[in-house]
């Protein structure tokens, strides 16, 4: 990526702008490909939910990711550049469309400020291949037209425009600008969107999700694999059209210390969802992961709440559920050539709902280890596969009876920088329309329960449908 020293605060003018964006074209045309430019300016503190909420277009594809009591959130919508690939090569695939793109970059203003320059929203299934049909292809990318992010104190705003050798400038010149006076002096589109009151449900399951996990745990027994993650969907039909971005507000609300996320794919579906759990974070140099597995339930009061906890931190079953977590993330990060490091216990992670064994894991990563080769590494983990890997894998699909789509995949962005922040598509559901699919699942291991699992499965769903405004 090329840094040009260019102010565009101190060079906002229409003219001066189309006289840039003729040198970029020049360039363009000197390498016979096009150049895609990157503006970033710090502006006036703004919620990026609600910018895409004041601005949002059900035609347009966008990608938004929260973490509310972190202060940071980013989102973006139009894609000026996108990519998709498939197969087990997908996480390179990606990394090397997204090195020529860099390569044919030139970005100016606020590039070093937090969220500054062009960043790549990216989402990766659960499976390496997608069923025919699903609205999200195995591997997606793309870099927003528009993009504002916080983080603390700080908004930065970025305008993205591919220029083409002969792309006509005026309109892009135009675009810009108007996005330009738009976010420094940004007025929010009304109350957003509207909830439209009380909506009525008819909620629909197929399959018997007990009889599922007696038979994963006739497979155990046998020895095919010795943890197995099983998934329930329930498809949710309202009484008129739920709107992804109202629903999202009312996640984040309700789960602050998760990622509230949307993503949408500007044919009508979107993927929404409050993840508890981070899959991988890299800022400067430093790795963060973490293994989430054993769940429990939140307590009426202080004193169960504290015997529920206890209860879960001294439990086998789920203390070896989060052991085999811990053991597959350290040893695919040690086969990177990484030195990672966690404490010897799992502690507890307490959400709204649920309290989970959580352990963090952190290290070093080194320049000749890119961000995506650790996410290929890592995705699946066993808290959403299971392990062995691949004998689990191969029984997720048979067992559960629907396609997991981006549930439990992986979603995030990353920066020019090599940096970046994925979590996994969990406490999620699919929107379309006036309906709803909606996912939860549990670790099924020697020592589970139909029963409990079962019923582990619907504390998950409850945050989910409470947010569909479920009675």
């Amino acid at each position: 990526m090329t840094i040009l020293p260019l102010d565009p605060a101190q060079n906002a003018s229409p003219a001066a702008l189309r006289d840039f964006f003729a040198q970029c074209q020049a360039a363009a045309v000197k390498d016979a490909r096009p150049k895609l430019v990157s503006i970033s300016l710090q502006v006036d503190a703004l919620d990026p939910l609600a910018v895409l909420e004041s601005i949002f277009e059900p035609g347009e594809p966008h990608f938004y990711a929260e973490r509310p009591d972190l202060g940071s959130a980013i989102a973006g919508a139009e894609p000026a550049a996108t990519f998709t690939a498939h197969g087990a090569g997908r996480f390179a695939a990606v990394q090397g469309w997204m090195d020529a793109l860099l390569a044919d970059t030139i970005a100016v203003g606020d590039v070093a400020a937090p969220f500054g320059g062009p960043h790549f929203f990216t989402a990766f299934s659960f499976f390496d291949e997608v069923e025919a049909g699903e609205p999200f292809p195995a591997a997606q990318v793309f870099v927003p037209r528009w993009q504002v992010a916080r983080a603390g104190a700080v908004t930065t705003a970025v305008a993205n425009v591919l220029i083409a050798p002969e792309a006509k400038l005026d309109p892009l010149v135009d675009r810009v600008w108007r996005a330009h006076a738009k976010f420094h002096g940004f007025r929010y589109g009304g109350a957003g969107p509207a909830s439209g009151g009380p909506v009525d449900f008819r909620r629909n399951e197929s399959g018997d999700y007990r009889a599922v996990v007696a038979r994963a745990l006739e497979r155990i027994a046998a020895g095919e694999f010795s943890k197995i993650v099983l998934a329930r969907v329930q498809e949710v039909v309202a009484s008129a059209p739920l709107h992804p971005l109202r629903l999202l507000n009312g996640l984040r609300q309700r789960f602050p210390d998760c990622y509230a996320f949307s993503l949408a794919n500007g044919a009508g579906p979107s993927f929404i969802g409050a993840s508890p759990e981070r899959l991988v974070r890299v800022s400067k140099g430093v790795l963060e992961t973490e293994a989430l597995a054993g769940t429990t339930r939140r307590g009426a009061g202080a004193s169960e709440d504290a015997t529920l906890a206890e209860a879960l931190l001294r439990s086998d079953k789920d203390r070896r559920e989060h052991a085999l977590v811990v053991e597959a993330v350290v040893g695919r990060l040690r086969r990177l050539g990484l030195d990672p490091g966690h404490t010897p216990a799992p502690g507890l992670r307490r959400l709204a709902n649920l309290q989970h064994l959580h352990t963090p894991v952190r290290a070093t990563l080194p320049p000749t280890v890119r961000l995506l080769e650790v996410l290929a590494a890592l995705h699946p983990t066993p808290a959403v596969g299971g392990t062995p890997q691949e004998a689990a894998m191969a029984r997720i699909r048979e067992l559960e009876g629907f396609p997991r789509g981006l549930y439990a995949g992986t979603l995030g962005w990353m920066n020019a920088r090599g940096g970046g922040e994925f979590f996994v598509g969990l406490r999620s559901a699919l929107v379309e329309g006036n309906r709803a699919r909606v996912y939860a699942g549990a670790g099924i291991v020697a020592g589970s329960t139909p029963e409990k699992e079962f019923a582990e499965t619907e504390l998950k769903f409850k945050a989910m449908l409470d947010a569909l405004l479920v009675p």
